[in-house]
């Protein structure tokens, strides 16, 4: 096939692109590789999430850097200042929304579509509600609210779909890949609970994260539990 040459060239400038750690780059290669509507590989579906994953994380700590400045101006009536931070960050959401609205397009179009793996799919429901999830941290009203159900929706997919097939080959002793993409699917959940009953309870935000943290290292204390992440 012509295209295979083209995508063994797409991973390669991705894998040169993550090295040097130019991640854009790195996220143009690999929306090549899922426009050929193929099935990716494991490598191929990590060096897509990686490539998202620091594209859009670079923009989040921005963004949470930004707001906290923002949140001390207006504490100091300098109205100023805080309209021109104001102004940055609605920059940096318009950025971020892009970044978001642009995977779940490659995912809804291309990647799951293109997926027969249990395995594959689950992995691309749980991107979906990562990257909703994060619209939702700075989303506002409506918008913030159709974001969390829309995460909501995903994970729920996500931990549905091919769930009967998840079963350990060897009871007790090792998970197989499955198994622990499911775990991390569970704790992503837990992190989006925060987001969604914040939205309704802005008062116990500290509690509900206190909790987070120590269901996921009861989840993740066993370091055979540890698997590649979509996001975080």
């Amino acid at each position: 096939m012509a295209s295979t040459k083209e995508r063994e060239n797409f991973v390669y400038t991705a894998k040169l692109a993550e090295q040097a750690e130019r991640y854009d780059e790195m996220v143009d290669s690999m929306k090549k590789v899922a426009n050929l509507d193929v099935e990716l590989t494991i490598e191929e579906r990590n060096l897509l999430s990686v490539g998202y994953k620091n594209v859009i994380g670079a923009r989040r700590a921005s963004w949470r850097i930004l707001s906290s400045i923002e949140q001390k101006e207006e504490s100091k009536g300098n109205e100023q200042n805080a309209r021109r931070i104001k102004e940055y960050r609605q920059k940096v959401e318009s950025e971020l929304t892009s970044i978001c609205n642009d995977i779940m397009t490659v995912i809804d179009e291309h990647l799951i579509p293109s997926s027969t793996a249990g395995e594959s799919t689950v992995f691309y429901y749980k991107m979906k509600g990562d990257y909703y999830r994060y619209l939702a941290e700075f989303k506002n009203g409506n918008e913030k609210k159709e974001a969390a159900d829309q995460s909501l929706k995903a994970y729920q997919a996500a931990k549905g779909k091919e769930y009967k097939r998840q079963a350990a080959k060897e009871q007790g002793k090792r998970l197989t890949n499955m198994t622990a993409l499911l775990l991390n699917t569970a704790t992503e959940l837990l992190v989006f609970l925060k987001v969604r009953l914040i939205l309704e309870y802005p008062a116990l935000p500290k509690t509900i994260w206190r909790a987070i943290k120590y269901l996921k290292k009861i989840l993740w204390k066993d370091g055979s539990f540890v698997c590649h992440t979509a996001g975080s």
